[in-house]
Formats: structure tokens, sequence, C-alpha cells
């Protein structure tokens, strides 16, 4: 457990982010869910994010921006379409219906626009709305976390590291989750090449919170683009204990570890990764730990190392039923990796004809 104390209606109305709910139990569990979400862990004290999130939504069934959380989480994971899931769309529906049937903030109708968009894939137009609300409420993590993840999948650098700085200034370290703040820009600041501080953001977000899983990525990807494999996999052995509590983001940590191997021709050592931990993982249902799969058989295929088509087969069965989601050219891309690695090649035709017609 990284968190004990849960914000509830009036702590939250006093911090200047008040929430459309007269439950106090809500507004703690949206608080976890949101804690548990900008840490990427779950915290059994609430029966992880999960339970939270069902008991979020039971606590307060008409509570809009529990909806929000909720629905932002599930089209952020990336492994649900509204288009293909009927039940998903439904639940998305009652959001809108239900925000303009109250009359909620309207920092929280503009959460409501924003996981709209989102879900429908209109990121761009989802970060400018977020963004909208981070002008008046700098403050608030949703609306930051969210940006920070699309501007990511986004592959828009400059705008993941800058929407994270000019927040900072309005956070102190009296604010719940400020610690988190740090391995953020970290994250930016790397993508944008500007690696010295990178590490310094990172190295200050593990200080303040030694089990930040996305402050170790961050700082993983420094060494990384510097080309420090060797200290790469010691620093994440040496903290391994605290980043894999981070369940969300250690199976994309662990592929980092064996990306340090590989470029250093450690090929057996990233496969005993692969096999103790990433191909374990990608069975969560999370779509970062299916790519980091596709991707790593990938990169030791492209070494000359033979993975084995049963490996390949495992990864294949899992990517199936994602082949017409086209949530994200990213995942499509790491799919079509796992059918020609395979040597699946119907299933790469189905793809790409699914491609075609999604976008005609």
């Amino acid at each position: 457990m990284m968190h004990s104390h849960w914000r509830d209606c009036q702590e939250w109305r006093k911090s200047g982010l008040p929430l459309s709910t007269t439950s106090n139990e809500a507004a703690k569990l949206y608080d976890a869910l949101l804690t548990q979400y900008t840490g990427w862990y779950d915290d059994d004290s609430v029966g992880g994010m999960e339970k939270t999130a069902k008991g979020l939504l039971s606590a307060d069934p008409d509570f809009v921006m529990g909806r929000a959380i909720v629905n932002g989480l599930t089209a952020a994971g990336t492994a649900k379409s509204p288009l293909l899931d009927k039940q998903f769309s439904r639940e998305l529906d009652d959001m809108v219906k239900l925000a303009e049937s109250q009359p909620i903030t309207p920092r929280e109708k503009k959460h409501v626009e924003a996981v709209s968009l989102f879900s429908k894939g209109e990121l761009n137009k989802a970060t400018f709305v977020w963004e909208e609300i981070l002008l008046d409420h700098p403050t608030d993590m949703l609306a930051l976390k969210f940006a920070h993840d699309a501007y990511f999948y986004l592959g828009q650098a400059r705008q993941m590291r800058d929407s994270v700085a000019a927040v900072m200034p309005s956070w102190n370290a009296t604010i719940p989750l400020y610690g988190y703040l740090h391995g953020q820009l970290a994250f930016g600041l790397c993508e944008t090449d500007h690696w010295r501080e990178a590490e310094k953001y990172a190295r200050k977000g593990l200080e303040l919170i030694p089990r930040d899983g996305w402050a170790t990525h961050a700082l993983a990807h420094v060494m990384e683009m510097q080309g420090r494999p060797r200290e790469g996999v010691a620093f994440l052995s040496n903290t391994i204990d605290d980043w894999t509590t981070c369940k969300w983001i250690a199976c994309h940590n662990f592929w980092h570890w064996a990306l340090y191997h590989i470029e250093q021709g450690e090929h057996a050592a990233a496969l005993d990764i692969y096999d103790s931990e990433i191909g374990k993982r990608a069975n969560s249902g999370q779509m970062l730990d299916i790519v980091d799969a596709c991707s790593m058989l990938f990169r030791l295929e492209l070494e000359g190392v033979k993975v084995g088509q049963e490996r390949w087969d495992d990864v294949v069965e899992i990517v199936r039923p994602h082949v017409d989601d086209h949530l994200l050219v990213f995942n499509d891309s790491h799919f079509l990796m796992a059918f020609n690695g395979g040597k699946k090649k119907s299933y790469s035709d189905q793809l790409l004809e699914s491609l075609r017609n999604f976008v005609a």
C-alpha cells in the first residue's frame, strides 16, 4: 500500500476540485482509483483498481466523475473499442446522458466531453479539452494524467513534456500525488532529448516515491538513450522490489531490462526475462503487456534468435481477438509483428484487410 488517506467531498471542495456527489464513500473511492491510476499499481486496501472502480460506481451510480474516470480508464487501456464492444458503448452513452441531466460543474462537463472524444479515437481533440481544464484547474491530476497518456499514444513528446511543466508551479508537496509529477515530466524531457534534466527529475521522483514505476521507466529510458545498458541492468535489478509493485507498468520495465541485454548481445538473458516475466504477463489482458510481448519476440528474431513457434503461437492467440479493434496504429503494427513472426499469413491478411475497411 502506498497511500492511506482518501479525500472526502469536503476535502475535494477545499482543494478547488469539487465533485458533484453527496457520497463521501464515492469521493474517497474516486481518489483511490485516481491514485492507483497515477501510480500504476493496485492498492490491496481497496481491492485494487478493478474492485475500486466497481465500488465507486456502486457507492453513487449517478456520480458523473465516477463514470468519467472508469470509462476513461477503459478507453486509455486501448483493449476495448466502443465500435465493437456494445456494453462499453452503452456505458459511454449513459455517462453523457447523466452529465446532461445534472447540474454538474463546467470542469466535470469537460471531463465527460474529453473521455467521450478519447473513446471515439479523437485523441487530439480530447487533449485540447483536458488542457482547457488544466488552465483553470492545474492541480486536476485526472486531466493531467489522461492528457499525458493521450500525448504518449499520439507520439507528441513536446506536448507531453510541456503539459506537465506548465502546471508544476501550481503544485507543492502538500498536495496529494505531487511526487508523481516528477516522473511524468522526466519522461517528457527524455522523449525530447533533454536526458540530463530527465534523469534529474526521475531521480527526484524516486526520492519522493521510491515505488514510482513511471519515474523508474523514465530513468530506464534515459539510460537506454545514453547507451548505458550495464548501468540500466544494475538499476532495474537493484530496485526490482520497488517497481514490481506497479503491476500496470512492471511488464514494460522488464521489457526495458531485456532490451539492455539485447544491446549487449546477451540474447539468452533477454529470452529468460521474456519467459519468466513478459510472456506470462502478456496474459493479463492489458494491451501494453501484449505489445511488449510482440515487440520483444520480434526484436529477438531480428537479432537472429530463433524464439520458437510455441512462443509465437501463444502471443498470436492473445492478439487474435483484437484484430478489428484499430484503436491505435501502434497496437495494429505490433499485432502484425505477431502474425508475421508466427508465420500466420492468413491472420496478417485479415488484419490488413480490416485496416483497409476501417480507413475506407
